[in-house]
């Protein structure tokens, strides 16, 4: 349950943000790959259309997404608990609180691993562009992000989901 502060403070506990019935728009065959991710999606609570904020945690050996990059949106993330672990095109970091980084449009492929034994908590920041299109270079999966603000996910060769 989402419990607001005063509404003409438009504030909320970030913590108590509750995260969506289905935890993930991947299609059900890569959705249990991110099944120890729980993301409260807080940019959705304040109606933000231009870009989406999240307050995500990681259990020890979830993974924040599949590997991916995208070509017209940009990311952010920043740690807020815990050690994970940067995995991109150029190879990994380990990122620790108060640590934060940036994945512009066409820019690598990234995900963040937690290969600890405790939580990890991050924000993560990323635009809304439509017509942007997300390449998983070790997955049989691409998605493009369509003027609904849905994802239409797709096998590389095209055929959908």
């Amino acid at each position: 349950m989402t419990r607001r502060c005063n509404p003409a403070t438009v504030a909320v506990i970030a913590a108590d943000v509750a995260p969506p019935e289905r935890h993930t728009a991947y299609p059900d065959h890569f959705a249990s790959r991110v099944a120890g991710r729980v993301r409260r999606r807080l940019g959705d609570v304040f109606g933000l259309k231009n870009f989406g904020v999240n307050l995500t945690r990681m259990v020890p050996g979830g993974i924040s997404s599949l590997r991916h990059s995208h070509s017209r949106q940009e990311e952010f993330i920043y740690v807020l608990e815990g050690a994970p672990t940067l995995v991109t095109d150029s190879g990994e970091a380990l990122l620790g609180p108060g640590q934060c980084a940036g994945f512009p449009a066409g820019g690598a492929s990234h995900q963040l691993v937690n290969r600890t034994s405790s939580h990890v908590w991050f924000l993560e920041v990323g635009d809304r562009t439509v017509g942007d299109r997300i390449t998983y270079p070790e997955d049989d999966l691409q998605a493009e992000f369509g003027p609904d603000g849905r994802w239409v996910f797709a096998h590389k060769n095209g055929v959908p989901y």
